[in-house]
């Protein structure tokens, strides 16, 4: 089973395509205080990243250590400005359908080969998703068991469907599913963060791509259960991205949202039209 073809031989943005205007309408009819919250984890020069990505960098282009140097001030104006450099997949982002893939083929088919140092992505990169708005459901599963879940903890279909069981949510196509393990609040910037995660199991991606939601995310780095069974590498990546086209989105903060009891909310995100790149960081909201 797999969602290869279904928009056509040429698509390059999966599940995101089933964002259209009834899906946004019906988002809108969700909000009910008008509070805005932000999902993001904080990114900087300090941000815990895995030992294979680079650390973000921030270089100041022009601060106020210039004009005390004597730089030139016209009318008194003075300005800063600084250059950030950071891997695609820092901190709170949106993995692209050509983020991970087994054999020699991205998602729909398209050539893996079109994959180069030189040019980044040419198909299926960040470059090709798209705005999303429309509705946000949390599954809490931080609630349900009465606190943060512990390492390597595997979140199950079973598990999933208990969730929408308690908060009385059918999940329904285009939704944007969010899942809150407690992870990113018990390991926040620590190394172990990134290390023996709870999270989803590949029947669990299962059962969210038979529901043809639009994205899912989570408040860890990778979504699913870390390490990976015996004899699989990321087996929900593969069903989720490869198989299905749905766009993965890693280290959410969840804990406001968690803590505001929302079920189900406007769910806002623009990723940056990163031409060539693998994933865009993004800092996704939800409007209660």
């Amino acid at each position: 089973m797999s969602n290869w073809g279904r928009w056509g031989p040429e698509d390059e943005a999966g599940t995101l395509n089933l964002l259209n205007p009834e899906s946004v309408l019906g988002a809108v009819r969700t909000v009910r205080q008008g509070r805005v919250v932000s999902l993001a984890q904080p990114i900087g020069p300090s941000t815990s990243v895995p030992p294979h990505r680079h650390a973000p960098r921030r270089f100041m282009d022009r601060d106020a250590g210039d004009y005390a140097l004597g730089a030139r001030s016209p009318d008194g104006f003075r300005f800063a400005e600084d250059t950030i450099t950071l891997a695609s997949h820092s901190s709170t982002h949106l993995d692209a359908l050509a983020h991970a893939w087994t054999g020699d083929e991205l998602y729909n088919g398209h050539p893996a080969a079109s994959l180069r140092s030189t040019r980044g992505a040419s198909r299926c990169g960040a470059d090709k998703l798209r705005p999303i708005v429309t509705r946000g459901v949390l599954l809490d599963l931080v609630a349900a068991n009465g606190g943060p879940l512990q390492q390597s903890t595997p979140v199950t279909a079973t598990d999933l469907e208990t969730a929408c069981k308690r908060i009385e949510v059918v999940i329904g196509a285009a939704d944007a599913v969010l899942v809150r393990t407690g992870w990113w609040e018990t390991h926040r910037g620590a190394h172990e963060y990134h290390d023996n995660e709870p999270g989803l199991t590949d029947d669990a991606a299962a059962w969210l791509t038979e529901r043809d939601i639009a994205l899912v995310g989570a408040d860890n780095y990778a979504i699913e259960v870390q390490p990976s069974p015996p004899g699989t590498t990321f087996p929900a990546h593969i069903t989720l991205l490869h198989q299905h086209g749905i766009p993965m989105l890693e280290n959410l903060d969840l804990a406001e949202l968690g803590a505001a009891a929302a079920s189900t909310f406007l769910f806002v995100a623009a990723p940056l039209l990163l031409q060539g790149s693998t994933a865009s960081p993004l800092n996704p909201v939800a409007v209660l």
